[in-house]
């Protein structure tokens, strides 16, 4: 397995989550009496992941200080600050982090909650391009990332507005980049905000786009445990999982 580094995108307010983001970022929220980053960084380091990369917006300041009080010895934990996440979704974040997609890197949202071993499971996948971490369910609400398969495992597209009848799985928010596909995601990145009204786009719209050039595999992580949080219900579903897993480590 190659040494890989992680990209978390962590630059928006969570205004969904208001009044818990009212003057804190989504990824300072605590799960389980832990913040969300923290929960990420330590699954990564777990993982054998030590270049992480943290592109910040919203009460940046409190992201470099939780930093400097727990990893202040990590020289490879550091922060790029995106200035426009009020104007901008995380595609811009990607172009901001693109200096480090220079070799095989992970992807991940800020408002993602993983186990270590679900980042394993994806670091140890069949070798491909752009590798998408998905996982099933019996039904998918608006809200979802919804991915269509081949039968290949191959993603054919991943959006929000896959017709029901095509849905397959759905995307945990965990992406994969392995030699030729972080290159294509960096020219794809470019090519797009060339257009203002991209400004607007999440980066899954430009996987959604390599997948039309047979460029993105997805990599099952059922039965590993994530929570993404959108909403308040989420976080107490999120302590829930990941209460359980403190507990059974302890």
């Amino acid at each position: 397995m190659n040494v890989v580094k992680a990209i978390i995108l962590s630059a928006g307010q969570g205004r969904r989550l208001l009044p818990l983001t009212e003057n804190s970022p989504k990824c300072l929220l605590p799960v389980a009496d832990k913040p969300v980053l923290i929960w990420q960084i330590e699954a990564l380091l777990d993982a054998n992941v030590d270049e992480i990369i943290i592109v910040a917006g919203f009460q940046v300041g409190l992201i470099e200080a939780l930093l400097q009080s727990r990893y202040a010895d990590y020289d490879n934990i550091k922060i790029v600050f995106n200035p426009f996440y009020e104007v901008a979704d995380n595609l811009a974040s990607c172009w901001l982090a693109r200096a480090a997609m220079d070799g095989d890197f992970l992807l991940l949202n800020g408002d993602t909650v993983i186990e270590s071993a679900l980042i394993s499971q994806v670091l140890n996948s069949p070798l491909a391009p752009i590798t998408l971490s998905v996982d099933f369910k019996k039904n998918y609400d608006a809200d979802d990332m919804k991915v269509q398969l081949n039968g290949d495992g191959l993603v054919k597209q991943v959006s929000k507005i896959v017709p029901p009848d095509q849905i397959d799985a759905e995307s945990i928010g965990l992406t994969y980049f392995r030699e030729a596909g972080a290159e294509n995601f960096v020219q794809a990145l470019d090519a797009a905000l060339r257009h203002p009204a991209e400004l607007k786009s999440w980066y899954l719209s430009i996987i959604d786009k390599l997948a039309g050039q047979h460029l993105v595999n997805s990599c099952s992580v059922a039965g590993y445990r994530w929570c993404e949080i959108d909403f308040i219900e989420d976080l107490a579903r999120a302590g829930m999982i990941f209460g359980q897993q403190r507990a059974s480590n302890g």
